[in-house]
């Protein structure tokens, strides 16, 4: 069994990924969305709120009425669309969310500190969450009865509302509660760039070590990849954008961390 992250771009070549997961069943498949998300957030006059950490980071504000276009386009329309094409090509999916079971619980975020105008602001935290605990029961009984998930990153929270969770994070914990055999996250890029070349291998800490000198984006994923690596998890960070996108990257394809 694997685990799969997809979102942004990789979307777009859905197609070919579906194909090549007919041939790595059952397994996890962790999708973001958040391109069709600013798309419907704008058509229904919610305008979406970038906010800069004092690290550099930008990610999207999440507020009441951005959590309810989240939840209706991820959990609903992406995740259903994605279970339908893997349905087509005799695929036995079934599309949850973290909230269902509950498979994820997050804490909500109170404050969060921002950089406003080149000063540091703090504002109350929104409807995103830091995934604090996963339950495996629902996953388990699907994949011991031979079905693949389709998972949204939603999550319940600690305090019974339900949040917005970093999609490269779910799939993390997850693969951390599930031991998969591997995690392949694929990505608009080749894998992890360092002077001009792809990294091929890295130990979890050489991952830490060089995730230090990285831009906001890739450094995130590689220190999660860290993560799950040390829990005994292999982790393949690779394009998305190419023929049967996962099998080569568990050919090797891309940026591989491993177990020390």
């Amino acid at each position: 069994m694997i685990v799969v992250k997809i979102g942004g771009r990789t979307l777009s070549n859905f197609q070919s990924i579906a194909r090549d997961l007919i041939g790595h069943q059952p397994f996890v498949l962790v999708h973001g969305g958040g391109d069709l998300v600013t798309e419907y957030s704008k058509r229904m006059g919610v305008e979406p709120r970038i906010v800069v950490s004092p690290s550099g980071i930008r990610s999207r504000y999440t507020d009441e009425r951005e959590l309810e276009v989240f939840i209706m386009v991820l959990a609903g329309k992406v995740n259903k669309e994605l279970v339908s094409e893997l349905l087509d090509l005799g695929v036995r999916a079934v599309g949850i969310s973290g909230v269902d079971g509950p498979t994820l619980i997050a804490r909500r975020k109170k404050r969060i500190v921002v950089l406003e105008r080149g000063r540091r602001r703090a504002i109350p935290g929104g409807y995103t969450g830091r995934i604090e605990e996963v339950r495996t029961d629902l996953l388990q009984l699907l994949l011991h009865s031979g079905y693949s998930a389709v998972v949204a990153p939603l999550a319940k929270g600690i305090e019974g509302e339900m949040l917005n969770v970093d999609g490269d994070q779910a799939a993390s914990r997850l693969s951390i509660a599930l031991s998969p055999e591997y995690l392949v996250l694929l990505s608009d890029v080749e894998g992890v760039m360092w002077e001009g070349e792809v990294v091929r291998r890295l130990t979890p800490e050489e991952a830490e070590e060089l995730a230090r000198k990285l831009g906001a984006g890739m450094n995130r994923k590689l220190m999660m990849a860290a993560e799950v690596a040390r829990s005994g998890v292999r982790v393949a960070i690779s394009s998305g954008l190419v023929d049967e996108p996962v099998t080569q990257a568990l050919n090797g394809a891309g940026t591989h961390v491993v177990p020390s």
